[in-house]
């Protein structure tokens, strides 16, 4: 099938399965007029991508999956410690993504919001104010 029927199947952008067949994730089989040939496998791999990257993997830990995946002599434990770190690496987000909300409150919570031309926000944005943190 061509890249348009592989896009529709595994419901990722024809750009985005060119980007996987450049950088080595997927390798379609080439026509004699060279053009793609994705088999059921390129689709089944394409689908195990969306849905790893939709989890918040990174083309490299995609990359270690896929190896894992097509290798039937795994030990889980790998797999597990790639999740295990990643949800980590989420959890560190997570923490990093509420300080910026406290912080980003407070400021709103300091802004009077009028007419007048100093705010709190852009102060502190700037390094200026008295709220930095």
């Amino acid at each position: 099938m061509n890249v348009g029927e592989a896009a529709r199947r595994s419901g990722l952008p024809a750009k985005t399965i060119r980007y996987y067949e450049d950088i080595g994730l997927v390798m379609p089989a080439r026509l004699g007029n060279g053009y793609r040939s994705y088999a059921e496998d390129d689709i089944h791999r394409l689908t195990f991508l969306k849905r790893a990257r939709g989890l918040g993997f990174s083309i490299m830990e995609c990359r270690h999956l896929l190896a894992l995946y097509d290798d039937k002599g795994r030990a889980s434990q790998d797999v597990l410690r790639i999740a295990t770190a990643h949800v980590a690496a989420i959890e560190a987000k997570i923490c990093e993504l509420e300080g910026m909300r406290a912080t980003l409150q407070k400021l709103i919570a300091s802004c009077h919001g009028d007419q007048r031309p100093d705010c709190p926000i852009l102060e502190d944005i700037a390094g200026e104010g008295a709220h930095n943190g």
